[in-house]
C-alpha cells in the first residue's frame, strides 16, 4: 500500500506509578506538515520530542496530538487546615443572636475557602524522568496507529485513482481513433458546403479543397494532446506504485490533465470528440478532488 492517506485517528494509553495518561492524535488534509500538540500543565518538556517523533513519521497533514492526563500523585494529600477552621467557628459563635440564619452545616464550613488544603506529594528528578520516557514510549504507538490508519485509507485512495486512470486511459483511446478521421471528416464537410454553395463549377478545384482541409486539420489536430495525455496517463501509474508522499505530484499532474483536456475540448471540431473531452474532464475533477487527501 504505497499511497497513504492525510486523514486518520488514533488513540494510545499508558501509565507509570500513580500517573494514568492517554494520547490521543487526529490528522486532516494540509498544504504541508502542520503540527499542533496540546499538553497539560507540568509537561511542557514533551512538546519537542513529540514534533520530533511526528515529523520522522509524516511530511503532510494537519496534525493535532493531545495528552490527557489523571494522577494520583498530583492530587496529593488532603488535610484540614485546623487554624483558619477555629478562626472560623469563633467568628460563627461571635455572630450567634445578630444575624438571623440557621445553623451552619459540616459540609458548608469544609467548603470555606483554606479550610481543607492539598499537599502535593514529592516527585523526584529519577521519578519525573522515568514518567516522561514512559509517556513518551507510548506516543509512538499513538502515531504508528494513526500511520496505519493513514495507509489504510490511502490504499482506499489508490483503488479509487486508478480506476480514475483506467478510464482515462480508455476515453483517450476513444479520442485518439476519433483524431484518425478527422482529415476524411473534414474534407467531406468542406465538399458538401461547396456543394450547397454550387461552387464547385466555379473554379473549386480538388487541390483547393486539400488545402483548406490541411489548414482545417492544422488548427483541429489533436495529436499532441493525446500523446500527453498518454505520458501523463503513464507517469500517473508510476506515482500510484511509488513509495513516499506523492500527493503533490499527482495533484500537478492533475492540473496538467486538465489543461490538455482543455485544449482538445477547443480543437475539436466533432462533436462525438467533444463529448469525450467533456467526459475526460468530469474524470479529472474527481481524480483531483482524491488526490487533495494523499500525503
Amino acid at each position: 500500500m504505497p499511497l497513504s492517506s492525510m486523514t486518520g485517528f488514533a488513540r494510545a494509553h499508558g501509565s507509570h506509578g500513580s500517573w494514568r495518561w492517554h494520547w490521543e492524535v487526529r490528522s486532516v488534509n494540509a498544504r504541508g506538515l502542520d503540527l499542533r500538540v496540546r499538553l497539560p500543565e507540568g509537561f511542557e518538556s514533551l512538546e519537542q520530542p513529540t514534533r520530533i517523533l511526528a515529523a520522522e513519521r509524516f511530511t503532510r497533514g494537519g496534525i493535532t496530538i493531545a495528552l490527557t492526563v489523571d494522577s494520583e500523585a498530583s492530587r496529593g494529600a488532603i488535610r484540614i487546615n485546623h487554624e483558619a477552621l477555629n478562626q472560623i467557628l469563633t467568628a460563627i459563635r461571635t455572630l450567634e443572636g445578630t444575624v438571623k440564619a440557621g445553623p451552619p452545616s459540616l459540609d458548608g464550613i469544609l467548603a470555606l475557602k483554606g479550610v481543607i488544603e492539598t499537599q502535593s506529594s514529592e516527585v523526584t528528578e529519577v521519578e519525573l524522568g522515568a514518567r516522561d520516557a514512559a509517556v513518551v514510549s507510548s506516543l509512538t504507538l499513538a502515531l504508528d496507529g494513526l500511520a496505519t490508519a493513514r495507509r489504510e485509507e490511502g490504499a482506499r485512495l489508490n483503488a479509487f485513482l486508478s480506476a480514475q486512470t483506467a478510464r482515462l486511459a480508455e476515453l483517450v483511446g476513444e479520442a485518439a481513433a476519433l483524431a484518425s478521421t478527422q482529415p476524411q471528416l473534414l474534407q467531406a464537410r468542406l465538399k458538401a458546403a461547396l456543394d450547397q454553395l454550387g461552387q464547385n463549377q466555379a473554379g473549386v478545384t480538388p487541390d483547393r479543397i486539400a488545402q483548406e482541409v490541411a489548414l482545417l486539420l492544422v488548427r483541429a489536430d489533436v495529436r499532441e494532446e493525446i500523446d500527453r495525455l498518454k505520458a501523463h496517463l503513464a507517469q500517473a501509474s508510476d506515482l500510484l506504485a511509488s513509495k513516499g508522499a506523492q500527493g503533490r505530484r499527482l495533484d500537478f499532474l492533475a492540473q496538467e490533465f486538465n489543461r490538455e483536456a482543455n485544449t482538445l475540448c477547443s480543437k475539436s471540431s466533432d462533436i462525438p470528440l467533444t463529448r469525450i473531452g467533456l467526459e475526460m474532464k468530469a474524470t479529472i475533477d474527481q481524480f483531483r478532488e482524491q488526490v487533495q487527501n494523499v500525503e
